[in-house]
């Protein structure tokens, strides 16, 4: 029997969608204002992930996006030799927009975008049934019966254009009266004959849930399982410790069983952990034709066990780069890294920005014990460091500045509070920050310069649908040179990789 853990990816990976080739896994999720976005990790057994790339690069104008806007719940599917992910671009210059991209390799190169004009919602996803292809996706009811009431809706796509062909079909308004944003769907094969939609409903918070209906054709009509919602953690309540469960997506194995990804995240005294919205694993079994969700359990639980599943590997305990080439794994904001950041001869250089996300070179956290280090050589017209960031307006961070004035600070709502500052001399100094939950210490040199509540960081209090990158940053005019940057998470079963780039 193979053991797993939940999550089956570390850090913020929400929305996830899965698709299989032969004997291969491939898995992309959601980014917002991230670059590069949509990364696409591959799998022979469901439990072990690697990073074989991303899918937006330089493609899409990112610059005006605010916080968690951008790239919104992708899905991926491979057909007659392609892989296809469609997406929504939120809050964009020209406003909310579906787009689809294309690679035979999944690992890239992807196409550019091509648009889906005049389509309307987020949350897209594509179905092929034969010679005939589907979008579907939802928006707000207009008018709806209840604030909230949200509509999924079907398009038929030209099968070698993609253009969208033939009306609009309204194929779903959620299971149950009154409730909101029935999102995130998927129109499936169903075992036996016919199609089921998967969506999540209740919004991404504590009232998430898993609901399907069923229909003949493809077109509907789609009648509710009686039983919605199928899987969620809305009836637990503060004490969960694994909430706001949803955003599912279905993969049969070659021999035949099903599997779902889903979006959860962990908390922590009844908040949202700073990992945010996590992808998680559960086995799904069909009974008279219906999905039955983590069956005999009905929970997505942290530790799983499974006959047709190996035994997962070890988490990771110790992540460290020593910058001999800029790393796959490290995220820009609005920006890619190549832009901004430079790694050569084991030094990373960092161009300073007028705002810490701006200069900010960030990786998921990936635990909620972990603790973060890295050398800053002192650099004059800058201040550098290192940032826990959820928004442009909510981080914490310790940095040095000319003077050598070492300072922990923390932003809430854009309200930035010094929690404690130390002189230092010297031309480098290494600088850290250590979570323990909502509690932050920043030191330098190994030496707490001070120790301070980070529970406004939280998803719960933010707000914004990303949890916590840490990373190095750099404010001011020039450029701030930084040295080995280490990741060690808390968990004592996790082993050491002491490969030179993060995994």
């Amino acid at each position: 029997m193979g053991r797993y853990r939940n999550p089956i990816l570390p850090g913020c990976h929400p929305d996830p969608s899965v698709c299989r080739v032969g004997d291969e896994y491939f898995l992309v999720t959601s980014t917002f204002e991230h670059l590069p976005g949509l990364p696409v990790h591959r799998s022979v057994n469901l439990v072990d992930w690697e990073l074989i790339g991303h899918v937006v690069h330089d493609e899409i104008d990112f610059s005006d996006l605010p916080s968690s806007g951008g790239l919104f719940a992708p899905t991926i599917r491979w057909h007659d030799g392609r892989f296809f992910v469609v997406c929504t671009l939120v809050h964009g210059s020209q406003s909310t927009r579906h787009f689809v991209m294309t690679a035979t390799d999944p690992g890239g190169p992807w196409s550019g975008p091509r648009w889906f004009d005049g389509v309307p919602g987020i949350d897209p996803s594509l179905t092929f049934d034969g010679d005939r292809v589907w979008l579907c996706g939802t928006r707000l009811a207009d008018p709806g019966l209840w604030p909230g009431q949200t509509d999924v809706w079907l398009r038929e796509l030209d099968r070698h254009t993609l253009e969208p062909i033939g009306e609009e079909r309204l194929i779903w308004h959620g299971a149950l009266q009154g409730a909101v944003w029935a999102e995130g769907p998927h129109v499936l094969p169903r075992p036996g004959g016919g199609w089921m939609l998967l969506a999540a409903e209740g919004g991404t918070a504590r009232d998430h849930a898993i609901c399907v209906a069923y229909a003949d054709a493809v077109e509907g009509p789609y009648t509710g399982d009686p039983g919605n919602p199928r899987l969620t953690h809305r009836d637990l309540g503060e004490a969960s410790d694994i909430a706001n469960v949803g955003h599912a997506d279905l993969v049969d194995t070659p021999g035949g069983s099903t599997w779902a990804v889903l979006l959860a995240t962990h908390t922590d005294g009844g908040l949202d952990s700073l990992l945010g919205r996590q992808t998680h694993l559960v086995p799904v079994a069909w009974e008279d034709r219906r999905p039955v969700f983590a069956p005999g359990v009905g929970r997505v639980r942290r530790d799983m066990a499974h006959d047709d599943l190996v035994d997962q590997a070890p988490p990771i305990a110790v992540r460290s780069d020593g910058f001999t080439s800029l790393d796959p794994q490290w995220n820009g904001v609005r920006r890619l890294p190549s832009m901004f950041a430079r790694a050569h001869g084991g030094a990373l250089r960092l161009t300073a920005g007028e705002v810490p996300a701006d200069g900010f070179l960030g990786r998921r956290l990936p635990e909620p014990r972990a603790t973060a280090r890295i050398r800053v050589h002192v650099t004059a017209g800058l201040r550098a460091g290192l940032l826990l960031r959820t928004s442009d307006d909510d981080w914490a961070e310790v940095s040095v500045d000319p003077q050598g004035l070492v300072s922990a600070a923390i932003s809430v709502r854009a309200s930035v509070r010094v929690a404690g500052e130390r002189q230092v001399t010297g031309a480098a100094v290494d600088l850290a920050i250590a979570l323990d939950g909502f509690t932050a210490t920043a030191l330098v040199d190994g030496s707490p310069v001070a120790s301070f509540d980070v529970s406004d960081l939280s998803t719960s209090r933010a707000g914004g649908f990303l949890g916590c990158w840490i990373g190095p940053f750099a404010v001011g005019v020039g450029e701030a040179v930084f040295e080995r940057f280490e990741l060690h998470a808390s968990d004592p079963s996790a082993a050491v990789d002491d490969r030179p780039h993060l995994v």
